[in-house]
């Protein structure tokens, strides 16, 4: 018997049991009592138990004439219990590769039970082999992949500022379709990084196209969020053509209005996909809750021609006494349109560790150099990652009130995002500024990133969904990571199941390793 079939079957019994033969026994593994259950899907929170059995949720109501025997009872009065969060956006899959992270800690603290991976163009096509792998070590959380636009060009055509011939473009179709057929759940773009912003849009449509007889969308980090390039609004009316030629849903990663040029258009943004929605398109986004971005200092302040052709033209051209003044010319204005130096902070992956917490304009005092040369001086030395101070509070609350609008993470090394983003959500915008309900915030963080993404059985609390669970207290739940600090675990997350398995116990990591690969299948 299938794995859906078994759990009609235990839904149907219970429901059996209850209308025909009255309060009969039914064991179940835990039983959760007397909690405020918030069940993901947007309605307002309830008082309610809830069984689970197995990696199945068995029951949710009032178990005091239920007559539920479990192995373990846990007391969940004044606290709030919920579907576990699941995040639409993060970069968290080298941590479930490695043999001392993959219990993905920093999310499981978050309340996050499900992450999806393979944004920003990075995602894989050789989905079945890197399942095999995850799975055979281990991974705390369940995670699910996108095909990466990224990865796709780099097998075919390298990091080439070119585009693709006709046999070209089949082979990537081809990769794309493999991906799909291994249980991808769409096509991710990173088309303000390189290779990805060499492509057209005509390229990535044809390739976007491949992911529609699997009921797969298009997710993009847009070609330009700020006035680098073509500019925010033209990037965002680019995704939307993509999607609408290609017939596939349009979800926008980490939404936003970046840097100075841009400030206050999310007026605009909002207008421009809400007019589509009216025509019938499906189009939805997710968003983190802070002022900074976060990405590598050289995609932040460094036009893309300079990396064309891989790491060794990269470093030529950043020696080219040629090529220097328009190289620092164009570092300047990039630094102007994210707010200047001092929006720069240093965050990791800097050869010189004594710059991390440091901006551009005081590393500039420190080595008495302007702070171009500064940047000038890291990306020549490998690198570095940086958060970008470059939003604005009017933008960030425009967005996370929009019905359509959902949480992700974006967690990169370095950026407090990647330990704390759901618990500042939940205190920024829940407790302090209620702008949203708790029941909105739970739904952008559960419910929601399910229906939105095809993730049968998951993030909600009903019988015969996967018994993916988290306890907090909503007093308590709060982030401890920031600029200085980023690395440290949230708290307040008092219980978490993930597929039916106990994985924090009053707040401590149980050393469980239950998180499954999530395939969608048509």
């Amino acid at each position: 018997m299938s794995s859906k079939w078994k759990t009609l079957w235990i839904v149907l019994l219970i429901s059996g049991l209850f209308t025909a033969c009255g309060p009969s026994a039914i064991e179940a593994d835990v039983l959760i009592t007397g909690g405020t259950v918030i069940d993901g899907s947007g309605k307002a929170p309830i008082m309610a138990d809830v069984a689970l059995a197995g990696d199945t949720i068995l029951f949710v109501g009032d178990a005091s004439g239920a007559n539920i025997k479990a192995a373990m009872v846990v007391n969940a009065t004044g606290k709030i219990v919920s579907a576990g969060f699941i995040d639409a956006h993060t970069h968290s899959l080298g941590d479930l590769k490695s043999s001392d992270r993959n219990a993905n800690l920093n999310y499981l603290t978050q309340g996050v039970t499900t992450v999806l991976n393979g944004n920003d163009g990075d995602g894989p096509f050789n989905i079945d082999a890197l399942s095999t792998q995850l799975e055979s070590q281990g991974i705390g959380t369940n995670t699910a992949f996108l095909v990466g636009h990224n990865m796709v060009r780099k097998a075919v055509l390298g990091d080439k500022n070119v585009a693709p011939d006709a046999e070209q473009l089949n082979e990537m179709k081809a990769l794309v379709r493999q991906g799909m057929e291994e249980g991808a759940f769409g096509f991710s773009t990173g088309l303000y990084y390189a290779p990805g912003s060499y492509s057209d849009t005509k390229e990535v449509i044809e390739l976007t196209k491949e992911v529609a007889p699997f009921g797969g969308l298009y997710d993009s980090h847009i070609r330009d969020e700020s006035s680098y390039t073509i500019g925010l609004i033209n990037a965002v009316k680019e995704t939307l053509e993509i999607g609408e030629k290609a017939g596939v849903p349009v979800h926008f990663a980490h939404i936003k209005a970046l840097g100075v040029d841009v400030w206050n258009k999310s007026d605009e943004v909002i207008e421009l996909i809400e007019a589509a929605q009216a025509r019938g398109m499906t189009v939805t986004a997710d968003q983190y809750p802070w002022r900074a971005s976060g990405t590598h200092l050289e995609n932040a302040l460094i036009d893309r021609w300079v990396m064309a052709g891989g790491d060794e033209e990269y470093y030529k051209r950043l020696n080219n006494p040629q090529l220097l003044p328009r190289i620092k010319q164009e570092i300047a204005e990039n630094m102007r349109k994210r707010g200047g130096a001092d929006a720069l902070l240093i965050t990791a992956d800097v050869r010189d560790t004594s710059f991390i917490g440091f901006n551009l304009a005081q590393l500039s005092e420190r080595l008495n150099m302007p702070p171009v040369e500064v940047a000038l001086k890291i990306a020549r030395d490998g690198g570095a990652r940086v958060a970008s101070f470059n939003m604005n509070p009017y933008d960030l609350e425009n967005f996370v009130t929009r019905p359509w609008v959902m949480t992700g993470s974006d967690g990169t090394t370095g950026h407090p995002r990647k330990y704390a983003s759901y618990p500042k959500k939940y205190r920024d915008y829940v407790v302090k500024k209620q702008l949203l309900s708790i029941e909105s915030f739970v739904f952008k963080s559960s419910g929601q990133v399910a229906q939105t993404f095809g993730l049968e059985r998951r993030g909600a609390l009903k019988p015969g969904y996967f018994a993916d669970v988290i306890i907090f207290n909503p007093d308590e739940f709060k982030p401890m990571a920031d600029f200085s600090n980023p690395d440290e675990l949230s708290v307040g997350i008092e219980y978490l199941w993930v597929n039916g398995r106990l994985t924090l116990e009053n707040g401590t990591y149980t050393k469980a390793l239950n998180g499954r690969v999530l395939k969608k299948h048509k």
